[in-house]
């Protein structure tokens, strides 16, 4: 049997957000965030269990975040967006918003309100930049170093980008040997050693392993595989009728230029303006205004 996709919505839930993944997701967090020169979190708790139990699961890909909260009441969210919606900095920003406004009461002081991060593991390159992980803070625009407030944070992971990154030092770099092991294109034989490195990771397949023997879950896995095959052919076909769509418009008013600057010269050499009509097609009143 092929390797399991590490990244379909279902697994990556089953492996780091339900109740007893904490050892696992705290290890992939602190992987994730050590760019930021974050000191290791050393508790998390999953504050919520988004999981759909098999028999719910219809054709609609539903959206899945792991939360989770530390012990300062910082709030942490994970989301896999494997498919490019368009919409990634607005939606991001509307859920790191979400949880802020949720972490505090009415009539409580600002200063309570809770630091929010958002993590977003993506399967297409937001942004025209040349690094996989990117991370956003509330800066000064003209004085970066400084940080109006840090109770926003965002990271991106772009997994095309890392993929195509020629040296990935899966030794000393917990992220790299997290992302690596996430990667749906890593082998059977590199996920083991990776698996050999890692405790954390090792929690998370022995969990994927539980899945592949379990019938009922493993259609569940199958179902939100095809769920999102279903979602990618719909958005190239999208995007394909689209192309097409925009190539007959250009065809049509490449033709209608033309016909006008062809009309334009016929005027000028003194035809009249039912000659130039029959000529290029344009009614008498778009040749007046010429």
């Amino acid at each position: 049997m092929n390797r399991l996709n590490p990244l379909n919505d279902f697994l990556f839930q089953k492996m780091l957000g339900e109740r007893g993944c904490e050892p696992q997701l705290k290890a992939l967090l602190n992987a994730l965030l050590a760019s930021t020169g974050r000191k290791p979190l050393s508790e998390i708790q999953i504050i919520e269990n988004t999981t759909l139990p098999p028999d719910i699961i219809g054709a609609k890909k539903s959206i899945l975040d792991i939360r989770s909260q530390t012990p300062d009441r910082s709030k942490i969210n994970i989301e896999v967006q494997l498919a490019n919606e368009y919409n990634i900095g607005k939606r991001n920003v509307f859920y790191v918003s979400r949880e802020m406004i949720k972490g505090i009461a009415a009539g409580q002081d600002y200063r309570e309100l809770p630091q929010v991060i958002g993590i977003n593991i993506l399967g297409f390159s937001p942004f025209p930049l040349e690094r996989y992980h990117t991370s956003f803070h509330l800066r000064e625009d003209l004085n970066p170093e400084f940080i109006l407030t840090d109770v926003i944070e965002m990271h991106f992971i772009d997994m095309p980008r890392f993929r195509k990154l020629a040296k990935k030092d899966v030794v000393e770099n917990s992220e790299h040997r997290w992302l690596s092991y996430l990667n749906p294109a890593t082998s059977r034989e590199d996920a083991e050693e990776l698996i050999k490195m890692d405790e954390g990771i090792a929690r998370a397949q022995a969990i994927m392993d539980q899945i592949t023997r379990d019938e009922k879950l493993l259609h569940a896995y199958e179902m939100y595989e095809m769920t999102l095959s279903d979602e990618t052919s719909r958005l190239n076909g999208a995007r394909e009728e689209g192309e097409a769509l925009g190539l007959a418009k250009g065809e049509v008013l490449g033709l209608a230029k033309g016909r006008r600057e062809v009309a334009k010269n016929f005027k000028a050499m003194g035809l009249s303006a039912e000659q130039i009509a029959a000529a290029t097609g344009l009614s008498p009143a778009e040749i007046a205004r010429l």
